[in-house]
């Protein structure tokens, strides 16, 4: 039986760990249904951590793999802790970093969709609080108008403005306004360097792929990184790489709806490009999955090569990584993709779900199949429109 451990890190979300496994287990067994495959849940043999196992019985062949998400979702929760107040400090800040440093113009020269998807909640947070201005200055003048003292009018006002706020902040559930300012503050508070907090969980979430690498009796280890988890998975291999003087064998990476550029466009993002160009040379199975329908990631784009982290005399369409599209006008039913259309927040998950018609991507048989990533992907070429121009400012070495 083929045996596969499995390092899942999420992106920016403070969600708990156990809705990776719901979502696994629910969309596994829609694809299941589909592909004609079986995937059953199974026993862990490692409990380290939190995580799940699976069973699968496809094209003849049988399958076994144990995941585990390595959680970085407190330090996700301790970053989303501040004030309404410093919520808008935060925009302010975070709108200099990559205005000033010049990132956001070339950001826009790869994609514009994610792009588009960082500004939304510059947009909505400022018209929250033209709203919330316009009901404090509004309750002010009825009160005024009613003979009340200038004072008492323009306390009210400042109570009302508050309120306001705070109430938009509580509808945040449904809006994610807050939710994506406190995540693109987090990637730009410290110009795109890694926060002391992270870099040791990043140590840690090494030291536990290594281990279980050299120590386990898996044919396969293989991290997956999803949006912001993704340039997290890189840098968590190229500390392997480096201290162990190239990967274990056996390890594979696989990206999905990356948005690397708008850590590695900043300016002292000077260790990510380091792991994004070590990592590169090491040469791994690695498999970048991105889709133009997903407007919150950077669709095709070479998270190496855009980022002028390729390294020298690398040959054109080396696999690291391999870039390929979901495809999702293709693998999904009409109906279902315009349900999504607006629904972005979904769409950018839909790399972990399941598709009507999949093709060469189908994350089940990837993360629970009897192939290798290096196996199933044996032979195939760069997705047409790969983006692989060098654009950022800032390039390694």
């Amino acid at each position: 039986m083929f045996r596969r451990r499995v390092f899942y890190i999420p992106g920016f979300d403070p969600i708990p760990p156990r809705r990776y496994r719901e979502l696994f287990r629910r969309e596994g067994a829609a694809q299941a249904a589909i592909s004609g495959y079986a995937l059953t849940p199974a026993t862990r043999e490692d409990e380290t951590g939190f995580g799940w196992a699976a069973r699968a019985q496809m094209d003849g062949e049988a399958g076994h793999a144990e995941f585990e998400v390595l959680v970085w979702a407190d330090i996700v929760q301790g970053s989303m802790r501040g004030s309404v107040g410093g919520t808008y400090l935060a925009m302010i800040r975070t709108a200099a970093a990559y205005i000033g440093s010049g990132a956001l113009w070339r950001l826009m020269r790869l994609r514009r969709g994610p792009v588009l998807t960082a500004l939304y909640p510059v947009a909505v947070l400022i018209l929250q609080a033209i709203a919330a201005a316009l009901a404090g200055a509004g309750l002010a003048r009825g009160v005024a108008a009613l003979g009340a003292p200038w004072w008492l009018a323009a306390i009210l006002g400042a109570a009302m403005f508050w309120a306001v706020l705070q109430l938009w902040r509580r509808l945040d559930g449904r809006i994610f306004a807050y939710y994506l300012m406190h995540d693109y503050a987090f990637t730009a508070a410290q110009g795109g360097a890694y926060p002391p907090a992270l870099c040791a969980r990043l140590d840690a979430f090494a030291e536990r792929i290594e281990a279980s690498a050299r120590s386990g009796d898996w044919d396969e280890v293989l991290v997956v990184g999803h949006s912001s988890g993704a340039y997290l998975a890189v840098s968590v291999l190229a500390r392997i790489a480096r201290e162990a003087g190239g990967l274990p064998g056996g390890i594979a990476l696989l990206t999905l709806g990356h948005v690397v550029p708008m850590a590695s466009f900043l300016p002292r993002a000077d260790a990510l490009r380091r792991d994004l160009h070590d990592l590169a040379r090491a040469a791994p199975a690695w498999v970048d999955v991105t889709a133009p329908g997903d407007p919150c990631c950077f669709a095709l784009c070479d998270p190496v090569a855009v980022s002028g982290c390729a390294p020298k005399g690398q040959a054109e369409g080396r696999p690291a990584p391999l870039v390929i599209s979901a495809a999702f006008s293709r693998s999904m039913a009409p109906e279902r993709l315009k349900a999504l259309r607006w629904r972005f927040f979904r769409l950018h998950f839909q790399y972990l779900c399941a598709f009507e018609q999949p093709g060469d991507y189908d994350y089940f048989r990837i993360t629970a199949g009897p192939q290798t990533l290096a196996e199933r992907f044996a032979g195939r070429t760069h997705s047409p429109g790969r983006i692989a121009a060098p654009v950022n400012r800032w390039s390694w070495p």
